[in-house]
């Protein structure tokens, strides 16, 4: 009797080794999941965002030399009007490239929120007999990561928002800057 108590103990404490295993590389690999995701996602964004920026400014500096030597007559008025509209087509593609992100950010931290939470808590129904305390505490560790999991994603996030502020306001200043030379330019061959 002794003996099969203490096999009993054993196979107990063994499946509590592997529950602990499991669910700890269960939480591993969606934290990895979910913070290559988000550095992905930034880092296409970003790239998104300036490439969309360079070609703009690029064809609006284009448009602005055919002007300039074209036959018609230059005016000001037209130019700082193409340099308003070129601004406000890369705020609407910006605004829409952000947009997709963080729904597509917040979908992934949800399903992987929603896998994690469903694996632990079929691994607690299959062995909450057995193990209710080791199980009680990892799923607590567990909450915890995902806790930190899903600030990470937000923290990015924000960070990306400012991101892009920050590259809007530059172009702000780009237009003017534009704006002000080819005045300047007109002015001075007229």
């Amino acid at each position: 009797m002794k003996r099969l108590n203490f096999e009993l103990s054993s196979t107990a404490k063994v499946v509590e080794v592997v529950i602990v295993v499991v669910i700890v590389v269960v939480v591993v690999v969606v934290v990895v999941v979910v913070v290559v995701v988000v550095v992905v996602v930034v880092v296409v964004v970003v790239v998104v965002v300036v490439i969309v920026a360079i070609t703009v400014d690029i064809a609006v500096l284009v448009l602005v030399i055919v002007i300039i030597f074209s036959f018609d007559a230059i005016n000001p008025a037209t130019i700082a009007t193409m340099a308003v509209i070129r601004y406000f087509v890369e705020v609407v593609v910006v605004v829409v490239v952000v947009i997709v992100v963080v729904v597509v950010v917040v979908v992934v931290v949800v399903v992987v929120v929603v896998v994690v939470v469903v694996v632990v808590v079929v691994v607690i129904v299959v062995v909450v007999a057995v193990v209710l305390v080791v199980v009680v505490a990892v799923v607590v560790v567990v909450v915890v990561v995902v806790v930190v999991v899903v600030v990470v994603v937000v923290v990015v996030i924000v960070i990306l928002v400012v991101v892009v502020v920050v590259i809007l306001v530059l172009e702000v200043v780009v237009v003017v800057a534009v704006v002000v030379v080819v005045v300047v330019v007109v002015v001075v061959v007229a």
